[in-house]
């Protein structure tokens, strides 16, 4: 029993690659509106206990709630499909009866995760480098902490990691897991970051490719 498990939540994660594009999209969209509503906002953070102080509110989600509605009711079906694929037993695996109640659950307390997280890394990269911090930046950063709190922030690609954020949302909402632990960590882990060599890296890369760096005129 204990051996099918273990295959079965493999084959979910397998199986949680296959996502569409509509649902790849309003996710993209939902970490965007989360962003720029904590750079837009009058409020910053700056630290991790701020940040979960933050947590425990409920205007940020409460805005976006048409935009994770979206991503839920795109999200439900490939649930459903990754349930049927890791079953034990005649019944899913450890699978919430209602995959919209689960879903919505997930991508509900992901998403004011990431705009904590967005708040406390653009106040880091304001602090340091002294300029208004560039969004781009701040979504790739608050990604890449909250996927991996534990690793430094990779540049290689200015895209943030977002089919990798949609399938931890997809399994979220199908094992029914919790956030806040990790969550804390990635607020830990913005504290502790190179704010102004990574604000550096960015802006070299940037340019390396032809792009002005924010706030600045093209080149004629």
């Amino acid at each position: 029993m204990v051996d099918r498990s273990v295959q079965a939540s493999r084959r979910a994660t397998t199986d949680a690659r296959q996502v569409g594009g509509a649902l790849l999209h309003a996710v993209s969209e939902l970490v965007n509106k989360a962003v720029d509503q904590a750079l837009l906002g009058d409020e910053r953070v700056a630290s991790a206990a701020e940040a979960r102080q933050l947590l425990q509110r409920d205007e940020q989600a409460e805005a976006l709630t048409g935009d994770i509605q979206r991503v839920v009711v795109l999200a439900v079906p490939v649930v459903r499909r990754l349930a049927r694929g890791a079953r034990v037993m005649k019944v899913p695996w450890v699978f919430v009866a209602s995959s919209t109640l689960s879903m919505g659950i997930a991508v509900r307390s992901g998403i004011k995760e990431i705009h904590a997280l967005s708040s406390l890394v653009a106040h880091r990269l304001e602090q340091t480098t002294g300029a208004p911090a560039d969004p781009a930046l701040v979504k790739k950063l608050a990604v890449d902490l909250y996927l991996h709190p534990r690793r430094t922030p990779d540049l290689d690609s200015h895209r943030p990691r977002i089919v990798r954020l949609t399938r931890k949302w997809l399994l979220l909402g199908l094992f029914g897991r919790k956030t806040q632990r990790r969550a804390s960590k990635a607020l830990e882990a913005a504290e502790r970051i190179d704010a102004a060599g990574l604000a550096a890296e960015w802006n070299r890369r940037r340019e390396k490719a032809g792009a002005p760096a924010p706030g600045t005129a093209p080149t004629p």
